[in-house]
């Protein structure tokens, strides 16, 4: 992923939630609607979660350490994982709270045009953040369906924005329908509706980024395609006779580690083993830019050990 696209649509998003927090709140004071109050919460939260991807990316620039001798491209991972954490505390079960404290202890709407006029107007700046998250994405995704693209992506900011830009957009339909029936009806049970639809959402999208950036902390490998162009590369040439085991690990978005145990023939010269070595590392990067830390261990194969390395 360009991490300039990736900034580019943290930052429109951080913007635009800023803005659109501020006039719910205030829209949320006036009118007493708890969908509004909890879509203030929900933009409040997105804002902090956008700071957070910056931080993240921030901190995953730092040079390795002794302590971290492959640097902290991880942290990237971390600070998503914190995002998910936060969108279902703070987002997610505050929208459930408010939504049922609506519905057990309802009170009418005051100046309900304000909601609504305010509501319109997030769906217009939020569509601009989407539209920006997805056009960034676009660049990257390939021919992937947005759901693999959310999947794969071994770069968390773009899947985050987006499914949070959609979640948003969502939240502000569930919002308005909920504001827009207890306006129409004078029943204030809708605006509770709305507000514990929101809840609901909110904590889907939540256990669905943590879900996603758990499986990249504990740690996955190249993609199938990355891993058939990386053993096309190891084999290319005749420096290796076969591939005895092989694997791979992000280190971080733009990292990735390969480890592989190639058989070359008996009594090959250190010198040349290290030209060989040479040459298949060349070849690894020029298929996988992304492969930048290279680990060849020579060997003669044997059938019997092979089989203990692979399963190791």
């Amino acid at each position: 992923m360009s991490a300039s696209g990736g900034t580019k649509a943290i930052v429109a998003a951080l913007f635009a939630n800023l803005g659109i927090a501020v006039t719910k709140f205030i829209a949320a004071f006036f009118s007493g609607s708890a969908s509004m109050l909890a879509e203030g919460v929900h933009s409040l939260a997105d804002s902090a979660n956008q700071v957070l991807l910056l931080v993240g990316g921030k901190r995953a620039r730092r040079a390795p350490t002794a302590e971290h001798p492959f640097g902290y491209g991880r942290s990237r991972y971390v600070y998503a994982f914190i995002v998910a954490i936060i969108l279902f505390s703070v987002g997610g079960v505050f929208s459930l709270y408010e939504g049922v404290e609506k519905l057990t202890h309802p009170h009418p709407l005051e100046i309900p045009w304000l909601p609504v006029l305010v509501l319109v107007i997030a769906i217009i700046l939020e569509s601009f953040s989407l539209r920006t998250a997805v056009r960034e994405s676009n660049h990257v995704r390939g021919d992937q369906s947005w759901v693999q693209f959310v999947r794969r992506a071994k770069a968390p900011e773009l899947p985050v924005v987006l499914l949070e830009d959609i979640a948003a957009l969502l939240g502000l339909v569930f919002a308005l329908v909920g504001v827009s029936l207890a306006w129409i009806t004078g029943d204030v049970v809708w605006d509770g509706i709305g507000t514990i639809m929101i809840g609901v959402l909110l904590i889907a999208v939540a256990v669905v980024l943590g879900l996603e950036m758990g499986s990249l902390l504990v740690g996955e490998g190249a993609t199938s395609a990355d891993m058939t162009r990386i053993t096309a590369a190891i084999t290319a040439g005749p420096e290796v006779d076969r591939i005895i085991h092989a694997k791979t690990l992000y280190l971080g978005p733009d990292e990735l580690l390969v480890a592989a145990k190639v058989s070359m023939a008996a009594g090959t010269p250190l010198a040349e083993i290290t030209q060989r070595i040479d040459a298949v590392e060349s070849r690894i990067r020029e298929a996988v830019p992304v492969a930048r830390v290279i680990y060849l261990e020579p060997a003669v194969y044997q059938p019997a050990s092979a089989e203990v390395d692979a399963r190791a």
